[in-house]
């Protein structure tokens, strides 16, 4: 076996190694630390909207679902007015691969302007809670919230505008 061989095999093999192990470290992504722990911010985009509907003798619902589509029960008749019916669109700016919960408030309830109450309840979101952020601030996550309006006879909820506040809690994990 010839020496100048053996160390030209040797040289090749760990040149081999060397350029493998650079491409390796390369196309790896190094990090010293996390990035630190970033409050989540958050943002209504738009409000919750049942649009306009008309009730009957007997009552019913009007139920918005996060997607934006609308159903009613009982004897309600939607109509359009140039009111429009949508779920509620919040804002969420956190790190990625953070765990956001959504918690809905209590059911509240909503005053009319010519007098009468409606019951509103929360209802689900898009994403569903909980849910991981994707995004990297500064881009935001919207997340569309529904929900269901208890409507009375038409006796008891006179025509009008109905409004109130609702809370909802977003818990960052």
């Amino acid at each position: 076996m010839n020496p100048a061989n053996n160390i030209s095999s040797r040289l090749r093999t760990a040149l081999i190694v060397s350029v493998s192990l650079c491409f390796f470290v390369l196309q790896t992504r190094l990090c010293a630390q996390e990035e630190p722990p970033r409050p989540m911010s958050l943002s209504t985009f738009q409000d919750l909207s049942f649009g306009a509907f008309i009730t009957g003798y007997m009552g019913g619902t009007v139920i918005i679902y996060p997607d934006g589509t609308r159903s009613v029960t009982g004897d309600i008749i939607t109509v359009f007015q140039g009111y429009q019916h949508h779920p509620a669109i919040f804002e969420v700016e956190a790190n990625p691969g953070v765990v956001i919960s959504i918690m809905n408030g209590p059911d509240i309830t909503l005053n009319g302007s010519n007098g009468g109450t409606l019951t509103l309840h929360l209802g689900g979101s898009i994403p569903e809670s909980p849910f991981v952020n994707t995004l990297r601030p500064p881009f935001r996550t919207q997340v569309r919230i529904g929900g269901t309006l208890i409507v009375g006879n038409m006796l008891d909820n006179p025509a009008g505008e109905y409004s109130g506040t609702f809370s909802v809690t977003f818990i960052q994990e």
